[in-house]
């Protein structure tokens, strides 16, 4: 996949989101989230898995990204539980060991967090499917520090873009890559008639202001 290919993945993958219902847009009717919080999109990119197509264009996305900025990663590692599937597509993909996260360690057992193997100071590229606040996200890639691995980036699938998560990643020290975004869904929903003119100032007031959306 050559870097024109890489530039157009934003939008291409978008528009397979919305194909699939993978992400739905309300603005007139906001979806409230499990914190509370009112939205105008929803987001579940698990719908990806059932789409051979789409998956890999989403697995040969991620594969591109690392090839050109991480060549020198060791280990994939997906973000437990939607990001293994991709991690395990995308790790097959480069011929590279692959292992996942949970998001605290087991209670049981060894009482892991991180399943498969990841030695000391080896390379890591942490794949997840969704950036909301980064939260998660952040702690993973720490957990991957812990066991001794360096982290390279984390690389989603699709990222709603909030300033505030931009700024955790910064101040966490983890690069963060997406393959695509809020702003290219709204470009290609906008184009399909999917949303009207009128409704993209509030669509854009949502991603500068998460909290304030709908009151």
């Amino acid at each position: 996949m050559s870097m024109l290919q890489v530039e157009s993945l934003p939008r291409e993958i978008a528009a397979k989101l919305l194909d699939i219902g993978a992400v739905a847009l309300r603005p007139e009717e906001p979806f409230t989230w499990t914190s509370g919080l009112k939205s105008p999109i929803y987001c579940d990119n698990r719908l990806t898995m059932s789409y051979p197509d789409i998956r890999d264009l989403v697995a040969e996305g991620f594969a591109a990204v690392i090839r050109e900025s991480y060549p020198d990663a060791d280990v994939i590692a997906g973000t437990a539980t939607a990001g293994i599937p991709h991690a395990a597509w995308v790790a097959q993909k480069l011929n590279l060991p692959m292992a996942y996260i949970r998001d605290k360690a087991k209670g049981h057992g060894k009482q892991n967090q991180i399943e498969g193997r990841i030695a000391a100071g080896q390379k890591v590229v942490v794949i997840e499917d969704l950036i909301s606040t980064g939260g998660s996200s952040i702690k993973a890639a720490q957990a991957v520090a812990e066991a001794g691995g360096e982290v390279l980036a984390v690389v989603a699938i699709f990222s709603y873009q909030f300033a505030s998560a931009e700024k955790a990643f910064a101040e966490a020290g983890v690069p963060l890559r997406t393959l695509s975004g809020y702003s290219a869904l709204i470009d290609v929903a906008a184009e399909r008639g999917i949303v009207q003119s009128g409704q993209l100032a509030s669509l854009q007031a949502w991603r500068e202001d998460p909290a304030s959306y709908g009151k």
